[in-house]
């Protein structure tokens, strides 16, 4: 949202260093971010870590917003924009070409696209950008895109409670990587959060404005959505098998979903990344604990509704 600053509250840079370095030494080898994280701090913080192992990591990013040091100012995509957005991305870091660079604003009108995908081509065509990807959820300007030379891939939000089943087929009909925007529900899914928990101001699961977009429908009021928490507790056994923690757990449902997927959780601390590297050593869910799940998301949301 225009004018609206979007953070998970106060951060330390050293911390953050510390973790993305625990995270490359664990074997993470794809880092997501945006421009506009941070208003392009967190394209400085990675530039400056993975500067020396540029040639071990798969760097993405974004771009379509603008900002300046304190929020977003307005939304574009035309080449004029993308040109000083690209830019700008290198320098912070550290980088002469991007690996993955992604479209950021998921709901812009399909008939202005051509135009930005265009671009992008070129951007391949000079070596600035190996590949592009559109971040949305609408299926049909995953499609669009799709049809590009040079797209390879789609982020879209994906996790036990929510996703596009017709941009996951895309993804695996057009050979596509799925990659997974909030696949821990934006915290949810940790089980760290019960129904009397609360965020900081700055924190944007506390910022009522926002829960009109999907992306943040985990959170209302500043506190976790009942339901989902119903939904948790429901499959929670089945998330922690074999000695998972239920991020662990909830990472493998993706894994389990396609061979395509790709989650990105975030995080903050060394410990986080542990966690959600771990999850690794689990590997998928298998396919009898996935039905397992769907048939009781199903029950529990017909029995929500009647209630």
């Amino acid at each position: 949202m225009k004018g609206t600053p979007l953070g998970w509250g106060k951060v330390n840079d050293e911390e953050s260093k510390r973790a993305i370095r625990r995270a490359f030494e664990m074997g993470i080898n794809f880092f997501d971010t945006a421009d506009m994280y941070g208003m392009g701090h967190s394209e400085k913080l990675i530039g400056e870590v993975l500067s020396g192992k540029r040639d071990q990591v798969v760097i993405a990013t974004k771009f379509g917003m603008t900002f300046n040091d304190k929020e977003i100012t307005g939304f574009e995509g035309s080449p004029e924009y993308i040109k000083r957005a690209l830019e700008a991305s290198l320098k912070r870091l550290k980088t002469d070409y991007i690996d993955l660079y992604q479209f950021h604003l998921g709901d812009f009108p399909l008939n202005q696209a051509s135009k930005t995908r265009e671009f992008l081509e070129e951007m391949v065509a000079k070596g600035k950008i190996k590949g592009y990807a559109w971040s949305t959820d609408n299926e049909e300007n995953a499609s669009f895109f799709s049809e590009g030379q040079n797209c390879i891939a789609v982020q879209h939000e994906l996790n036990v409670f929510i996703g596009n089943e017709k941009i996951l087929q895309l993804c695996e009909d057009e050979d596509l990587a799925s990659i997974n925007r909030g696949p821990l529900a934006m915290g949810i899914l940790t089980g760290k959060f019960g129904l009397d928990s609360s965020f900081p101001e700055d924190d944007c699961r506390n910022i009522v404005d926002l829960h009109n977009d999907p992306y943040y429908m985990f959170f209302k009021g500043g506190k976790p959505v009942p339901e989902l928490l119903q939904k948790l507790n429901a499959i929670k056994e089945i998330l922690r098998s074999n000695g998972r923690t239920l991020a662990q757990g909830a990472l493998g449902w993706l894994w389990a979903k396609s061979d395509k997927t790709i989650p990105i959780p975030g995080f903050k601390t060394e410990k986080q990344v542990e966690e959600n590297a771990g999850a690794m050593d689990f590997g998928p869910l298998n396919q009898a604990q996935m039905l397992e799940i769907e048939e009781i998301i199903s029950k529990e949301a017909n029995r929500i509704k009647i209630e």
